[in-house]
């Protein structure tokens, strides 16, 4: 019976120590992504629609109803930063890679310059990325080329230089890649053959060379291939449309391909004229 009693008295309280033990880890992750957030804003220089000025503040109300912030249901962690068309001017903290829980960034649209952080890299569970139309330089680094998630993977018109990594390879819940507009050039890895969910390849008006992988055609998922206005070489190959059947848009213009087209053209039933 003593024993019981004890059981009784003992449960409680160790139920109490574990709702403390995780309150405190909540807020201590609050607190993370709170200060990543407020780093953020330091780093914008230029906020004329005052997006961030009436509301980003750490004194203000939750980080979870902070504009262009979403949090995720049960955790209240940031799962998102959409702040597209802000006219936002500054430059991306590494700071950013601390939003550990963060699924989607999009920050389109904007004036953002300087280089892309590596720590971006440690967003292991983001699966949107859209930074295109701003000023950002440098290659795009290794860390990047790594988050197996991504889905939507936007970093086109930019001033990006640098190479088209290997490590595309692993990116296998690719859908769609918008690295165009840019100056990224060298050759198109043939690892790119692995992303077997992808849909758009736009790599057009950029710096590439060398010759088309030709696994690339072999990727059925594939809607539309944009490699417009860079200077690849080579010749298509005599099956180009043999296992592309939901090919929509191809466009392979202002290169230096040689050879006829092939008479499997054809067979790609869905291609627009």
């Amino acid at each position: 019976m003593e024993t019981m009693i004890m059981g009784f008295i003992f449960l409680p309280m160790l139920l109490m120590q574990c709702f403390m033990a995780a309150l405190a880890m909540s807020q201590t992750n609050l607190t993370t992504d709170q200060y990543a957030l407020l780093q953020f804003k330091a780093y914008v220089t230029s906020d004329p629609l005052n997006i961030m000025s009436s509301n980003w503040s750490s004194s203000a109300t939750s980080i979870c109803n902070w504009v262009g912030v979403s949090c995720g249901a049960f955790h209240s962690r940031v799962t998102a930063l959409d702040l597209p068309n802000m006219n936002l001017t500054g430059s991306l903290p590494p700071h950013l890679g601390n939003l550990s829980f963060l699924v989607s960034i999009n920050l389109s649209g904007n004036s953002f310059n300087g280089r892309l952080p590596p720590e971006l890299g440690k967003l292991q569970r983001l699966k949107f990325m859209d930074l295109s139309f701003n000023f950002l330089n440098g290659s795009i680094p290794d860390e990047i080329w790594l988050l197996s998630k991504l889905e939507i993977f936007k970093l086109g018109s930019n001033h990006l230089t640098g190479t088209i990594s290997r490590n595309i390879g692993s990116l296998t819940k690719l859908r769609r890649i918008y690295i165009g507009h840019t100056k990224i050039g060298g050759e198109i890895p043939e690892e790119i053959g692995n992303l077997h969910n992808l849909e758009k390849l736009s790599v057009e008006n950029a710096s590439l060379s060398g010759l088309i992988p030709p696994n690339i055609f072999n990727i059925s998922s594939l809607r539309g291939i944009y490699l417009y206005t860079n200077n690849l070489s080579g010749t298509l190959p005599v099956d180009l449309c043999y296992h592309l059947p939901n090919l929509e848009e191809l466009d392979l213009s202002e290169n230096q391909l040689n050879g006829s087209i092939p008479s499997s053209i054809s067979r790609c039933k869905k291609l627009q004229q």
